[in-house]
């Protein structure tokens, strides 16, 4: 298939459709009318086919400071997990001012009920050579004056399958606050009409840089149905946040087998 990708005659097809695309701009910037609205169309969904291609190449050539593969989890882990958010460079850079329920990428949005929105999330590079993952997530608040402040981290397909109460989920991260914070990590499992949520405090407030977290939410006392599970999802609740900066360096999720009683 890449043989066939890289041959001379999809070379040629690629290269045909740049040129189209070159002269239908160089019209577009001669013309003073508007430019059909089905072409603005065309041209919108040829960008995101081509962003999220540069994004799945760029997670396949650059990797991660550590594979995944190498870390010491639990015994009996069989699924392990980085956001692509902290693997390559998102199509969106930030959210400024956002509003409630706002998507940074497939993986991430922000919840928070401030009326102002004097909030910044973005993609931030991690530069330190402690860094394993090569991007961060950072949250930025000025003046807050709502009554909650959370981003959803959304899990892949993958970890759904086979889930159940005899599984531990476990997220290990590292995280930093210009001032004093708790934070809190909330699991959700979507079940048909019913939402189980496990809450957990991410231990002392989080304060300074490389706080290492690591919290586990044991399935096995979930009230879970027989149901299939339709949706999960991660919620970090930041309390308090008025004017601080708090970065997510790393999130590392995976799931093991409970120990049987």
């Amino acid at each position: 298939m890449a043989r066939h990708e890289q041959g001379w005659l999809s070379r040629r097809i690629r290269a045909r459709a740049a040129r189209q695309w070159q002269g239908l701009l160089d019209r577009a910037q001669r013309r003073d009318s508007p430019v059909p609205r089905d072409m603005r169309d065309e041209a919108r969904d040829l960008q995101q086919i081509l962003t999220r291609y540069l994004h799945t190449t760029e997670i396949r050539s650059l990797g991660t400071r550590d594979s995944l593969s190498r870390m010491e989890l639990p015994a009996g882990t069989d699924w392990r997990w980085r956001p692509e958010i902290l693997r390559a460079r998102n199509a969106i850079p930030a959210l400024v001012a956002p509003p409630s329920g706002r998507w940074l990428s497939d993986e991430v949005a922000l919840f928070h009920d401030c009326p102002k929105r004097a909030l910044i999330l973005r993609q931030a590079r991690n530069r330190r050579a402690t860094d394993l993952s090569d991007y961060a997530l950072a949250l930025e608040v000025m003046g807050f004056e709502g009554s909650f402040l959370s981003f959803s981290l959304g899990f892949p397909a993958q970890a759904l399958e086979g889930l159940g109460g005899h599984h531990v989920v476990r997220l290990e991260s590292t995280l930093q606050s210009e001032r004093p914070i708790t934070v809190y990590a909330r699991l959700n499992i979507q079940q048909g009409p019913n939402t189980e949520k496990i809450l957990r405090q991410m231990g002392d407030p989080i304060e300074g840089a490389n706080c290492h977290r690591v919290v586990e939410f044991d399935l096995g006392y979930a009230d879970m149905s027989q149901r299939s599970i339709e949706k999960v999802w991660l919620d970090v609740i930041f309390e308090a946040p008025f004017m601080n900066a708090v970065a997510l360096r790393d999130v590392i999720l995976s799931r093991h087998a409970r120990a049987q009683i």
